[in-house]
């Protein structure tokens, strides 16, 4: 019969056997942390519920499971101390320092972290940009939950950087087309490559979209009932509507000139036409900002991508949305490694490194 093996409290990660309390973490409270806010070279939007301690030690437990880390057990001394290097393997712009600090105080607050850059620095391919060094176990068992999360904000960053410098003047935002769960690790990941963020969730702007306009009778109605809503609550918040067509726009605009309105934007959705060659035609686009004629901001959704991201920036909308940023990223190559020579040796052979 196989013997099964179970571990006493002394050997399973800190996260595993804390009894603390679970933090809800905004952009202002945050003096439980590991890390505090006002450190951070760019710090996390505000959400009022969001748990992000929670969130790292859900991470931490997906992958510790009931006995922890049992490869690391069974093969490093438990009282072993090592350094591990962070190495990037591609070019790109760095993000999830200050996440990554938080992840390893919750493994084990012993460990020791250093860093040669900061979150939003860019990085080039071969770079070491960071150690830490304590108890190997610690390392190990933080170590792919700390590169998840780097990885993943090192990507979006990257490519919100390229998006951003491109737009300019525009301003660049992402969408609510996030990770589940990862909302504002994502949205944090975009500060940090020099995008903006666009609403948090539903419930800090209003968003008239086009469900929205057919469910209430049409765009007119739409924003008249949200006026209401608003007024009627005290409420003082943004408010975005969407519209695809110039009658559209000409309609909300109408309707502003004659009624005291909450409106704060409007979106132009798919106003940007793909041609054969992979080029757009913004045409349409230009022709209802110079309609909107800054009465409102403006912007820009759809057939947004790098390639078409400038030609799109220089229409005069105010912000350009793009989902891309987030919802199908590609993550940014990191590694933590204790042998630092032999990885280096490995990734050259590879050309990764």
């Amino acid at each position: 019969m196989p013997r099964v093996l179970f571990f006493p409290p002394l050997i399973l990660p800190r996260f595993c056997i804390s009894s603390r309390p679970i933090v809800r973490m905004s952009a202002i409270e945050s003096k439980t942390l590991s890390i505090s806010v006002e450190s951070m070279a760019i710090k996390p939007p505000s959400h009022p519920t969001y748990d992000l301690n929670g969130v790292i030690k859900l991470a931490l437990a997906e992958d510790a499971g009931d006995r922890g880390d049992v490869t690391c057990l069974a093969t490093i001394p438990f009282d072993m101390e090592v350094e591990a290097h962070f190495l990037v393997k591609e070019d790109g712009i760095v993000a999830g320092i200050a996440l990554a600090e938080m992840v390893f105080h919750e493994v084990d607050p012993s460990l020791k972290v250093e860093w040669s850059q900061k979150d939003g620095d860019y990085v080039r391919k071969g770079l070491q940009f960071g150690k830490v060094y304590g108890r190997a176990h610690s390392i190990v068992v933080a170590e792919r939950v700390v590169l998840n999360f780097m990885q993943r904000m090192s990507g979006i960053a990257t490519l919100t950087k390229a998006m951003a410098d491109a737009a300019r003047p525009a301003y660049i935002l992402e969408t609510r087309k996030t990770a589940p769960g990862l909302r504002l690790v994502d949205k944090w990941a975009v500060l940090i490559g020099g995008g903006r963020n666009h609403r948090m969730g539903l419930f800090d702007m209003v968003m008239i979209k086009d469900n929205h306009i057919s469910a209430a009778g049409g765009i007119k109605n739409a924003i008249r009932s949200v006026d209401e809503f608003l007024e009627k609550r005290n409420l003082q918040m943004e408010v975005e509507v969407e519209t695809r067509t110039f009658e559209e726009v000409k309609e909300v605009l109408h309707y502003a000139s004659e009624t005291k309105t909450s409106l704060t934007r409007i979106m132009l959705d798919n106003m940007v036409v793909p041609l054969p060659n992979g080029d757009v035609d913004v045409s349409m686009l230009k022709e209802a900002v110079e309609l909107i004629n800054g009465r409102f901001e403006t912007e820009a959704s759809g057939n947004v991508a790098i390639e078409t991201v400038h030609k799109i920036g220089q229409t005069g909308v105010t912000y350009i949305s793009s989902g891309a940023l987030t919802h199908s990223v590609k993550a940014l190559d990191i590694s933590l490694k204790i042998d630092t020579e032999l990885a280096l040796q490995v990734g050259r052979r590879t050309k990764r490194a």
